[in-house]
């Protein structure tokens, strides 16, 4: 029952310059909003931009007005969002941008505990939804969803993912690629972890069709395809290890 009611759970960053805005919601959600799990809190753009990539939040509470960088900037950094947006501001002027935006909803601090709740609800289902068009696997079977129905793709034949704004291009052994308009994330999410591995924001790799790797001028692995993809710096580690693993299991 545990471990249901924690996948059910909506994770979250709370990105405010105030050292009270961020602690006094923080401590509101986990007070009054079991669905919520705050993962971490940001003071600045560039801080929150950084824990978007690592904790891949489900949303992210945003603040607008801030100093160098404000709560816009941080929106413009990414062509498309894997996370829902819910701004907390002091200010209401900002509501027509925020709209514009793709903000799910806008929260007036201070903050009203009902109207919060009332947010958490809404994101809930939206992320209800959104689960219920994900990629799912069966039988080593991809199944993904399509306009006219769905499409079917056998796991181990999947050579690598590709992401491309708001979709994913999913290449296989033949060469043949497929495009998906679903991100990145939700193959991650799907796809079995001791096989597949995200090495980059933008490729996620069948470590089973791995040619060769190489640290020279930076970290880079080559496909059986041909295709060379490049380790982000904090991947790295990981990835070795993961591959260590994979090769002891083969």
């Amino acid at each position: 029952m545990e471990i249901l009611e924690k996948q059910s759970k909506l994770t979250a960053i709370i990105v405010d310059d105030e050292l009270h805005g961020r602690e006094n919601l923080r401590l509101i959600i986990e007070t009054y909003c079991p669905e919520l799990e705050v993962k971490d809190c940001a003071a600045t753009v560039v801080l929150a931009i950084e824990m978007v990539k690592i904790h891949q939040p489900d949303v992210v509470f945003l603040d607008i007005n801030m100093p160098v960088l404000d709560g816009f900037d941080f929106l413009d950094e990414f062509e498309c969002r894997d996370f829902m947006v819910v701004i907390v501001s002091a200010h209401q002027e900002f509501g027509i941008n925020a709209v514009k935006a793709g903000a799910v909803d806008y929260l007036l601090k201070p903050i009203n505990i009902k109207e919060l709740k009332l947010c958490v609800k809404k994101l809930m289902a939206i992320k209800t939804e959104k689960d219920k068009t994900k990629p799912t696997t069966k039988n080593n079977n991809l199944i993904i969803p399509a306009s006219h129905g769905f499409n079917v793709l056998q796991i181990d034949d999947i050579l690598r993912l590709e992401a491309d704004g708001c979709y994913t291009k999913i290449i296989t052994n033949d060469k043949k690629s497929t495009m998906v308009s679903r991100t990145l994330k939700d193959f991650e999410v799907s796809l079995p972890k001791d096989t597949f591995f995200r090495i980059h924001k933008s490729h996620l790799i069948n470590l089973k069709y791995i040619k060769d790797y190489s640290n020279l001028s930076g970290s880079f692995v080559s496909m059986t395809d041909g295709c060379k993809v490049e380790i982000s710096r904090r991947k790295s580690s990981e990835f070795i290890q993961q591959v260590k693993v994979f090769l002891k299991a083969v």
